[in-house]
């Protein structure tokens, strides 16, 4: 019997290419394996596409709810943004979807696991620690990197080695955009992209939305309420977060909001400029981020900031299953018991603009941010306070002074 290897298959034409390739050059068995993120139509075919190019199976795993509750909350309940513009919609896909190809590999009774991440890349790296460490006995095949036994380097190379094994597939050579795309976003590299100098080509880019530009000229009210930080419902409407993000992202499509362009650092060390669909979550991080803003004290606000970029690095880097993780999710997770609320905000070409937020356990207090004076506060214990605030800088100013005078 073969020994068997699960691919982590995406039915594009570097994982079609790789099916007969690991046929040829190991004898696996090749057992195929779509992870259901919520690519919508990218997943039509995909079965008679994967036994016509050699494999014995195909898995198609719908993990949409487990990637939203699980790993998506858990970076909007931190604020984890990576280099202040990207709210890692890659990245935070990556150890869920090696979490099911393990699964599926201890079922299957597989000995590998492979992907077709390049070696420059980040992926490479987020699917193999995953996969260490959840399964480290299972061996990794990544033929990016194999390029003794993998020599295709283009599209091209890649079409003609499938027609070459009797694969015929509806893919040209014409260059296109490298996409990535789960139901958080869906990200563009490539093309004019490479070159930072270029201005990104929109209307030929954008798949979940338009342009600020091209955004109806009316505004939209939007509300919705968060129970201990999760949200749970929108205009009114109970949901859980799957359809919740489902139609906030048709809600910023609409009106062109979370496009982001930029020019981050890799793992691996390398700069690359991509363009970044985000809508629905982008205005769900910034209605939770409205809604801490009244219930968070000062102290938790700040430490919770440090954790947050903390959080966002541990996730780009692909460092989910760690103690780390677990230790500042934990963290988190103790912020939000209070936040619980309404948010109410308009949406209007590409800007979110507050409409109101309220909240049971809001800090605000009227009477003390109110230029009256309150029963809490008499202006007169601001004199002290000033004073032992800034006695550092006061005895500073005296020693300078005292050193000068020494010197005359």
């Amino acid at each position: 019997m073969k020994e068997k290897v699960v691919l982590a298959y995406s039915g594009g034409l570097d994982t079609t290419a790789i099916i007969p390739w690991l046929k040829e050059n190991f004898d696996y068995e090749v057992i195929c394996c779509c992870i259901d993120c919520g690519q919508g139509e990218e997943l039509d075919g995909l079965d008679e596409r994967a036994k016509m190019s050699g494999a014995s199976k195909l898995y198609i795993e719908n993990i949409i709810d487990d990637f939203c509750d699980n790993y998506i909350m858990p970076c909007v309940e931190a604020g984890a943004v990576y280099e202040n513009k990207y709210l890692l919609g890659t990245s935070m896909a990556r150890p869920v979807i090696a979490k099911k190809l393990v699964e599926i590999a201890r079922k299957e009774g597989a000995v590998a696991i492979c992907h077709g991440a390049t070696g420059k890349g980040n992926d490479q790296i987020r699917f193999e620690l995953g996969i260490k460490a959840l399964a480290p006995d299972i061996k990794i095949i990544a033929p990016w990197r194999m390029t003794d036994v993998w020599t295709m380097q283009s599209r091209e190379d890649e079409i003609e080695y499938c027609k070459a094994h009797g694969i015929h597939l509806p893919f040209s050579a014409d260059s296109s955009y490298s996409r990535d795309r789960n139901l958080w976003h869906i990200s563009h590299e490539g093309l004019e992209l490479e070159d930072p100098a270029n201005e990104p080509n929109y209307k030929h880019l954008l798949v979940l939305g338009v342009t600020p530009e091209e955004a109806p000229d009316q505004g939209e009210y939007v509300t919705m309420t968060f129970e201990k930080g999760i949200p749970t419902s929108v205009n009114g409407e109970k949901m859980k977060v799957s359809e919740i993000i489902a139609k906030l992202n048709e809600l910023g499509g609409k009106h062109g909001i979370g496009i982001v362009d930029i020019v981050e650092n890799r793992v691996v060390g390398m700069k690359s400029r991509g363009v970044y669909e985000t809508p629905g979550g982008t205005i769900l991080m910034e209605a939770h981020q409205q809604l801490e803003e009244l219930i968070l004290d000062r102290a938790t606000m700040e430490v919770k900031k440090e954790m947050a970029g903390k959080f966002a690095q541990i996730v780009y880097e692909g460092k989910w299953y760690t103690p780390l993780r677990e230790a500042i999710q934990a963290f988190i997770e103790s912020t939000q018991q209070y936040v619980t609320g309404e948010v109410k905000f308009k949406l209007y070409k590409g800007n979110i603009t507050k409409a109101g937020t309220t909240s049971p356990y809001s800090l605000y207090s009227e009477s003390l941010a109110s230029f009256t004076t309150g029963d809490l506060y008499d202006h007169h214990d601001a004199d002290g306070f000033i004073t032992l605030f800034g006695l550092p800088l006061k005895v500073r100013a005296m020693k300078l002074a005292e050193v000068k005078n020494n010197q005359k």
